[in-house]
């Protein structure tokens, strides 16, 4: 993980990839409470029996969504800012699922900064994401993030 002082020192990351983390393990116990979560019961997700007969991936796979939401699970394994007041998701353009996650399947997340603003109070940061399945040629989601760190 790497230890960054303030949020301004992110521009010594500006177009540099951030170390590979540690993987993550999605489960059907996962997989599952996200279904209850949001109410996404479709069986692709939560029917191993009927994944396993009848989807061309032959398990259940995770949702796109809960790939999405688990980026600051797996981004808080990559860096850490010590001396900040607060970070703020401010959004995100470009989203695109480009390959499943199956169950049982280790992700992790790739994060390269792309431009970084002052803004009053702290900084504005554009980052290139992709969430890589470990053994698969394409990253199952690939994202712009817009975040906002406070001093």
């Amino acid at each position: 993980m790497v230890t960054i002082e303030r949020p301004g020192d992110l521009a010594q990351w500006i177009g540099k990839p951030f170390p590979a983390a540690e993987w993550f393990t999605v489960t059907q116990t996962l997989i599952d409470q996200f279904a209850d979560l949001t109410g996404d019961h479709q069986w692709l997700h939560c029917d191993p029996e009927r994944a396993a007969r009848e989807s061309p991936y032959g398990i259940t796979i995770a949702h796109g969504l809960l790939t999405l939401s688990l980026m600051p699970r797996l981004r808080a394994a990559l860096y850490e800012v010590r001396h900040t007041s607060s970070g703020v998701n401010y959004g995100a353009d470009k989203l695109r699922f480009t390959a499943p996650v199956k169950c049982g399947a280790r992700i992790r997340l790739q994060e390269t900064v792309r431009e970084l603003t002052p803004i009053a109070g702290g900084v504005r940061f554009l980052s290139d994401v992709h969430v890589e399945v470990e053994g698969e040629p394409k990253p199952a989601l690939v994202i712009e993030t817009i975040g906002l760190l406070f001093d």
